[in-house]
């Protein structure tokens, strides 16, 4: 974990242009914050595909799921205060 204690697991797929929104407002907050981000491609693992498929992006934070499709920037960074 890094500086502020949170973990932020961003489920995407390549080519999702919504994923790349979300990404770009996750990964600003998530340096703001000092949490860790770790990314993961859905296409990767069958189960995260089930789990995820018709929801991407997710944003999951220390295990919670926080966002389905579109981030609001604000509400992230509370989150993560």
């Amino acid at each position: 974990m890094d500086a502020s204690g949170h973990v932020i697991d961003f489920y995407e797929k390549p080519g999702c242009h919504l994923c790349e929104d979300a990404l770009a407002v996750v990964e600003a907050e998530a340096s703001r914050a000092g949490a860790e981000l770790r990314r993961h491609n859905i296409l990767e693992d069958k189960d995260l595909q089930r789990k995820y498929g018709e929801l991407i992006p997710v944003v999951v934070i220390d295990g919670e799921q926080h966002s389905t499709w579109f981030v609001q920037e604000a509400r992230l960074r509370q989150a993560l205060r």
